[in-house]
């Protein structure tokens, strides 16, 4: 046998072939004598069998080809649930989780640990989407994200959670860690080139919170919300925490 070519599979009906064939041997035996009853019902078992065993080959055939069509069914269904559950749980712009998916996150790792929460808002986004379009706006919403994604440490979370407006989630981050990431991405946005036809940056302002195991994202979220409304009176593209006492701007 050639070493490259693959053995025969083996017959599922090996064993009734052969009592077949041996069969026909006996019946065939028989056939320079006359005609018997014992021989004729042979005769007739033989035909049946043999009829049988082809019906039984072909149930098989198709069984087969009905197994192979439900395994690719399978991972098809597999596969629509996969894609089904990430549009659930993504915002189809970014790509980044979205609100109800950030929101059961942070709910989730407050259960076992302490968190950082990072709030952004785009500054004077409106103005991008009345000035250029929705297009370009979408556009500025992305190299945001992508600005977000260049800093974050890999243990953090992404989500969107309005418009213009995200979240990042630190876990078991305390109040320097979390204002040194916030600061490092206000200033990431600010360096970055929007490419907007007017030559003009994007600023964002960002509030940080950081609360300990058993507390919860609206919690969280309402101090860092209120730190980031204070970082927009404050003149925007600024970091302001609320982490250890009053609301403070963030010094490096």
């Amino acid at each position: 046998m050639d070493a490259l070519s693959t053995p025969p599979l083996p017959d599922l009906f090996d064993a009734e072939h052969q009592v077949l064939q041996a069969g026909r041997v006996v019946y065939e035996a028989g056939s320079g004598t006359a005609a018997t009853p014992c021989r004729h019902a042979l005769g007739e078992l033989l035909t049946a069998y043999e009829r049988l065993l082809r019906e039984t080959r072909r149930l098989v055939r198709r069984s087969d080809r009905a197994e192979l069509e439900m395994n690719q069914l399978n991972l098809r269904l597999q596969d629509l649930a996969a894609q089904l559950e990430y549009r659930a749980n993504h915002d189809p712009l970014t790509g980044v989780l979205n609100r109800g998916a950030i929101i059961e996150q942070v709910n989730r790792r407050f259960e076992c640990e302490d968190l950082a929460l990072i709030v952004l808002d785009i500054d004077h986004f409106k103005r991008i989407n009345d000035n250029f379009g929705h297009p370009r706006g979408d556009q500025v919403i992305l190299g945001v994200i992508a600005c977000l994604q260049a800093i974050v440490p890999p243990f953090a979370q992404i989500g969107r959670v309005g418009g213009e407006e995200f979240t990042v989630l630190l876990p078991a981050s305390g109040s320097e860690t979390s204002g040194q990431v916030a600061e490092a991405l206000r200033q990431s946005i600010e360096s970055y080139v929007f490419d907007l036809p007017d030559g003009s940056g994007i600023t964002a302002s960002f509030g940080v919170s950081w609360m300990p195991r058993g507390s919860n994202f609206d919690s969280a979220y309402g101090l860092a919300d209120e730190a980031l409304y204070a970082a927009k009176r404050d003149g925007r593209n600024r970091v302001w925490l609320a982490l250890d006492g009053p609301y403070r701007p963030y010094a490096a």
